[in-house]
């Protein structure tokens, strides 16, 4: 029996209106009633039984692209690459998709958000999508991660190929991983063989899987060089150069003798180069800074910015080809992407 709309409201305990709201997006809806009405949804597999289903193993021509931010340049230059791949010619596709520039690319911007996360995946889904693909770090959070591999299951049993950029590896999902724990790492072990051992940490939220995996490389160089990991320096925030300007700031109050910040990305270092100039602090000569990601304006701000350089353009167009049946997956499905130390003038030996 077909199930209706109406069937997924009265197992919500909504109205039918809700759900509309819920599945497309276009009313605010309390968090609570969005996650009891997409876990109806699953439960009476509303999406794959809806007016479509006569069409079971089809998708269509549509590619989604899941970003945090698409203002953010990290997100942008893999969603561009991503969809430069998908709209480039290419042969058929199974399914009864049709390849090449007749794919719509959707880039669906979550803000960070995971209820968002999960109410796009679902829309992808009933829209049959020909692809999903995830970029950036993860929520780390069991309910949500269950939830998500639900989603990325189904998704992938309906014909849609999953491909994740940037994120760790999920069931049912081809994934390339950054290195975010190997550059963390490289980073550190730069600046403490400058002679560095009072450095500061501005790490990321503390739910994503980027921010853990960047924060454990700087603790495990300076675990292998013997430096204590003392937790007044570190400070979290967002991925953002206002949180990089704050943070700074609060490091400097704790502990007004360090040598060095680390950032965790590059936009949260422009906001620490801001903070230390504005409090009379030259880079690097007092206070040498480090970023993350070596996006395009690290290399022009003055000084130029030590970072670690992920090949964001290079794995998204990769992503795409792999999402399009152009390029076979890695073995296993999962391949790592490292990134590589660029040493510049934001760094240098701390005062004698």
């Amino acid at each position: 029996m077909t199930v209706t709309l109406a069937d997924v409201a009265a197992r919500a305990q909504v109205s039918p209106a809700t759900v509309s709201r819920v599945l497309n997006g276009n009313y605010p809806v309390a968090a609570s009633t969005r996650e009891r009405v997409l876990r109806a949804v699953d439960e009476l597999d509303y999406v794959l039984n809806g007016p479509a289903s006569s069409l079971a193993a089809a998708t269509s021509d549509l590619v989604g692209i899941l970003v945090n931010d698409i203002a953010d340049p990290f997100f942008g230059i893999m969603a561009s690459a991503i969809q430069s791949e998908i709209g480039s010619t290419g042969p058929s596709l199974p399914g009864g998709g049709r390849a090449g520039g007749e794919r719509l690319a959707v880039v669906c911007n979550t803000g960070g958000s995971p209820d968002r996360e999960l109410t796009y995946l679902t829309l992808l889904q009933r829209q049959r999508a020909a692809a999903v693909i995830l970029t950036g770090g993860a929520v780390e959070n069991a309910t949500h991660v269950a939830a998500v591999d639900t989603k990325l299951r189904k998704l992938a049993e309906a014909g849609t190929r999953v491909v994740l950029c940037g994120r760790p590896p999920a069931p049912e999902a081809v994934a390339l991983t950054f290195d975010n724990r190997g550059g963390g790492r490289r980073l550190t072990e730069h600046l403490i063989g400058l002679g560095h051992r009072r450095m500061g940490y501005i790490a990321g939220p503390e739910e994503r899987t980027t921010t853990r995996h960047r924060l454990e490389g700087h603790q495990d160089a300076l675990a292998a060089h013997g430096i204590a990991d003392d937790p007044r320096r570190t400070v979290h925030g967002r991925y953002d150069r206002r949180a990089g300007y704050e943070a700074t700031l609060e490091l400097l109050r704790r502990d007004p003798s360090l040598t060095a910040i680390v950032a965790a990305n590059d936009t949260v270092a422009l906001g620490a180069c801001a903070a230390l100039r504005d409090s009379g602090l030259r880079i690097p000569q007092d206070v040498s800074v480090a970023g993350f990601d070596d996006l395009p304006f690290s290399i022009d701000v003055v000084p130029s910015l030590t970072t670690v350089r992920l090949p964001l353009a290079e794995a998204g167009a990769r992503a795409g080809r792999i999402a399009m049946s152009r390029e076979d997956p890695p073995p296993g499905g999962i391949a790592t992407v490292s990134g590589e130390l660029m040493v510049r003038g934001s760094t240098a030996g701390p005062k004698a």
